[in-house]
């Protein structure tokens, strides 16, 4: 399955990006490299902006 990590030209559902998080987080096997943890910060702005909600929770 290709992706293309970097394209913001269109708006990919919640269920989609949620997956992709998964994938990164299986792959990763719990552990995120420096890369890693760019995409997964990048993967929780966009699942935030698709679903309204905010990347990170107030604490």
């Amino acid at each position: 399955m290709s992706r293309s990590p970097h394209s913001s030209n269109s708006m990919r559902s919640a269920a989609v990006v949620n997956e992709e998080i998964r994938d990164l987080w299986q792959r990763s096997g719990g552990c995120l490299s420096p890369d890693d943890e760019q995409e997964y910060q990048r993967l929780l702005v966009e699942w935030a902006a698709v679903t309204g909600g905010s990347a990170r929770s107030a604490a």
